[in-house]
């Protein structure tokens, strides 16, 4: 039975070891998938891969590079999340498209264009400037994937413990085109949920009248 929202909250936790026996459904990965897939991103960009590796050779050889973490070979479904590079560019061809998705008149296709490649002109002068754009949307997608996959009673834990150069060498990426952002282990617990430590709702929330 699904949980609901605030359960789905409380139960989702860090994960470090995953039960190698369990496996999760294609159903419900797809489930998890979809809701990354559907999150929202700044101009709808849409700037992310997400690669889910079930291959047990492949994920001992990434492991290494992930400060030997036991989640990445006992998780169930290893998902890479990757953070678009090339795409994201006006000259890609790819803004323009993503724009056009919406019907619009060509001189609101223009003004779009435009708006965006003038408001991100820092941010996409480097490679390394886009890869701070787009890794910070990967992490709306891994957040909604992690609650969608708690709403179903299955664990994660964000891993950003890694050697990314050297995983990116393992998957064979072309790092022009997307970089690693963020990796995102599923499976279920072995060990019970450690106590959740929050701060207090007063000291993180403040409202102006």
């Amino acid at each position: 039975m699904s949980k609901t929202f605030k359960e789905a909250m409380d139960f989702r936790h860090a994960c470090k070891l995953f039960d190698e026996k369990r496996k999760i459904s294609a159903k419900e990965i797809r489930e998890i998938l979809e809701a990354g897939r559907k999150s929202p991103s700044s101009f709808g960009m849409e700037p992310w891969k997400f690669l889910v590796i079930t291959n047990e050779e492949l994920k001992a050889k990434i492991r290494p590079h992930c400060w030997n973490q036991p989640q990445i070979t006992t998780s169930s479904h290893l998902v890479v999340i990757l953070a678009a590079i090339e795409s994201v560019k006006p000259e890609s061809g790819v803004v323009k498209k993503r724009f056009s998705r919406r019907e619009m008149p060509s001189e609101m296709l223009d003004f779009y264009m435009d708006k965006y490649a003038t408001h991100l002109s820092k941010t996409l002068s480097s490679d390394e400037n886009i890869l701070c754009w787009t890794a910070r949307q990967t992490y709306i997608a891994a957040a909604n994937m992690m609650t969608c996959a708690a709403t179903l009673g299955i664990d994660s834990c964000p891993i950003e413990g890694f050697d990314k150069e050297d995983v990116e060498t393992v998957l064979g990426l072309d790092t022009k085109k997307y970089q690693l952002s963020l990796i995102l282990p599923f499976g279920y617990r072995v060990n019970e949920q450690s106590s959740q430590l929050r701060l207090p709702y007063e000291d993180v929330v403040e409202f102006i009248e």
